[in-house]
């Protein structure tokens, strides 16, 4: 079998999507696997965040699995990998990783990762191979939404004028720079707005940003119908950290119960105690548990005193 990853070109989204589907369908032993998701979309809306940035695997000139990375500043980390069920344990997914590495190396990322399946000796091993190590699990969570009463000042990304929109990113970037050097998400507040996927919701107090939430919302975002998806989110460290983190909670419910959410969901990594904590205290649910595998093997803002939401689903 002759296996070439090349990148991923926009005529190839829907086979990817379906790939996508049924891979994870069938690992986690869904009757029709294809309904994995529902109408949640992790794979056009990635392409279009980075489309030098995402890849596809042919075997003998079929598509047969891809991969998206992450670029987050510092940070970097890689997936969905997706490879059809006909071919694994071929070789596919280790294809599909090699060219994750370059672009981290290419785009000097000091922290790198990815997330999987907790209870999987296959995934873990793949991984391994290349050097990253399984550390905290994290936890999936969601809520069922409530009217709520949001507390302090709180805006939305697309209401701010497009004069002072550089500002806002810049500032966010400088938020997330003060729990990690480099770390900067800017990619996902520029893809809610330019794909229409959802909103950015900004917290303020005296000293300015304080915390904001990139959050999804929807049929074809990384939420789905009915559901809103706190994709990153961060309160500003310090002896406030908790009471923004709180603040942040209130204003993403409220958000998404503006636009007909039923559900929020939230990602956080365990070795964020008082985050999940706090999340915990708030009526989350966790739903599904994985695996951060990171490299090197170190935490980098996977700490306890970050006040951090997100997933490297």
């Amino acid at each position: 079998m002759n296996i070439l990853v090349r990148p991923l070109r926009e005529s190839d989204l829907p086979l990817a999507d379906r790939i996508f589907r049924l891979a994870f369908g069938t690992f986690n032993g869904l009757q029709d696997p294809l309904r994995f998701g529902g109408d949640m979309d992790k794979i056009r809306t990635r392409w279009l965040a980075d489309p030098g940035a995402a890849f596809g695997a042919e075997a003998d000139g079929a598509l047969v699995g891809s991969n998206f990375v992450t670029h987050w500043g510092s940070v970097g980390y890689f997936g969905p990998l997706t490879v059809h069920p006909d071919f694994w344990d071929r070789g596919v997914g280790q294809k599909l990783v090699e060219p994750a590495l370059a672009l981290f190396e290419a785009w000097g990322c000091r922290h790198t990762g990815l997330y999987t399946f907790s209870a999987s000796p296959k995934h873990l091993a793949l991984y391994q191979k290349f050097g990253f190590w399984p550390r905290a699990l994290t936890a999936i969570l969601s809520k069922a939404v409530r009217p709520v009463e949001r507390v302090g000042e709180a805006s939305l990304y697309s209401q701010t004028p497009a004069s002072e929109r550089a500002g806002l990113v810049a500032a966010a970037a400088g938020l997330t720079d003060a729990m990690y050097a480099g770390l900067d998400v800017q990619r996902e507040i520029l893809a809610l707005q330019n794909q229409g996927l959802g909103d950015t919701v900004l917290i303020w107090d005296d000293p300015g940003l304080v915390g904001f939430g990139a959050v999804h919302v929807g049929a074809g975002s990384e939420a789905g119908s009915g559901c809103g998806f706190i994709k990153f989110g961060a309160a500003r460290p310090g002896p406030k950290a908790g009471e923004y983190f709180g603040r942040l909670l209130s204003a993403c419910e409220a958000y998404v119960a503006a636009q007909g959410a039923r559900q929020l969901i939230a990602g956080v990594s365990l070795a964020r105690k008082p985050a999940y904590e706090h999340l915990r205290s708030r009526g989350f649910q966790p739903e599904v548990v994985g695996v951060c595998m990171h490299k090197p093997n170190e935490p980098g803002y996977h700490r306890a005193e970050a006040w951090v939401i997100d997933d490297w689903r």
